[in-house]
């Protein structure tokens, strides 16, 4: 068999708004927006972590405004759905506690131009970013990851929505999709675990195969897929009540649900100068611009940067046999990665990251780093 048609199966998996780690990413972004909103220019590094009645707010931040973090942190618990006060996590009741002091002066010399030695914006820190494209769905996203976040996020809605009644917010998804060489041929397992009130196994099964998956797998929907609902019997307790919660503990999810390396560093809590985010993101924006241009039909970027400079160390493209490597690599020599080159092109200074927190920071059509047009 060619390595062509090398057959295999890859698994991604997704978390619900209402999982712990995910409960501080909002807070966190949530509170990045606010300042962002206030203050563009505002340099952020928030950090959360939630457990049973306490939710710390951590980090760095340097802006002209002040911003009422407990109001933030409150509102966006309150909006995940953690309104029971019957429950020890619930955002009316719980314990904010606040550790926060300014950036380092040290830092802000590197990052602001002003003060930068090069006399331009410098990268944030050092680290390396990656970014991934394939042409195996119309969001040029994997599918494993695609589809979990899609289970997710109806599971969310229909919770809303109170589809079923019994529906909390604490929740996983896992999809398993075969491949035949680069292409998806069919979903083998789904795995659902989800919080719940009290309820029979036999109703939550029915509703997340009957119900669930046909909406969120659509047309992957298939009669030989093996579904795994709450494998532990029952998931009524959940959440920080009873988890821990920490910001940027769920990177994967994030991002290409394993399909593609990571550089290590999170997003939510970050304003644009950290290029943990911003050079994140960009590379997703050309990744995705040279399978769209047809250069290739799956495509890897990988970006370096040291901490005050602004050109990157290094900069590479991979197309892993899938198109014309020469052609991809004078392609992305045309698209500058200095931090102030990223911020303007895809217009970073708003406050646009609450709405990345969940389901996923690629993939969604709204955001500029999915704009091939842009």
């Amino acid at each position: 068999m060619t390595k062509q048609t090398k057959r295999y199966r890859f698994t991604s998996e997704s978390v619900t708004e209402g999982h712990p780690d995910k409960v501080c990413d909002l807070i966190a972004d949530s509170i990045l927006d606010e300042y962002i909103l206030r203050d563009p220019q505002s340099r952020v590094a928030c950090e959360v972590l939630c457990k049973a009645d306490t939710v710390v707010v951590a980090g760095e931040i340097t802006s002209s405004e002040q911003v009422a973090h407990e109001e933030i942190a409150r509102k966006a618990i309150n909006a995940i759905g953690y309104t029971d006060e019957t429950e020890v996590f619930n955002g009316n009741s719980v314990k904010v506690i606040q550790l926060i002091t300014k950036q380092s002066g040290e830092i802000g010399k590197g990052v602001d131009s002003a003060q930068n030695l090069q006399g331009e914006q410098g990268a944030g820190d050092q680290g390396i970013m990656f970014g991934y494209a394939t042409d195996e769905t119309p969001e040029l996203m994997p599918l494993p990851i695609l589809l979990a976040h899609r289970l997710a996020r109806q599971l969310a809605e229909d919770r809303h929505n109170n589809v079923v009644d019994w529906l909390r917010p604490d929740g996983k998804t896992q999809v398993s999709v075969s491949y035949a060489g680069n292409d998806p041929v069919n979903v083998s397992d789904v795995l659902v675990s989800t919080q719940h009130g009290e309820t029979d196994k036999k109703h939550i099964e029915e509703y997340i195969i009957e119900s669930l998956a046909p909406r969120a797998l659509g047309e992957w929907l298939n009669r030989e897929i093996r579904f795994l609902v709450n494998p532990t019997g029952s998931f009524i307790h959940g959440g920080p009540s009873v988890d821990c919660g920490v910001t940027g503990r769920k990177i994967i999810v994030d991002t290409y649900g394993g399909m593609a390396p990571h550089g290590g560093g999170a997003f939510s809590g970050k304003d644009p100068s950290k290029v943990d985010r911003s050079g994140a993101y960009f590379c997703r924006y050309v990744a995705r611009k040279i399978v769209s241009e047809g250069l290739a039909r799956k495509a890897q970027m990988q970006v370096a940067y040291a901490i005050g400079i602004a050109e990157p160390i290094s900069i590479r493209i991979d197309t892993f046999g899938t198109g014309e490597s020469e052609a991809a690599e004078a392609f992305v020599s045309r698209f500058d990665f200095r931090p102030a080159a990223i911020i303007e092109r895809l217009d970073l200074l708003r406050p646009i990251y609450r709405q990345t927190t969940n389901y996923g920071h690629f993939g969604k059509s709204d955001l500029p780093w999915e704009d091939s047009n842009r």
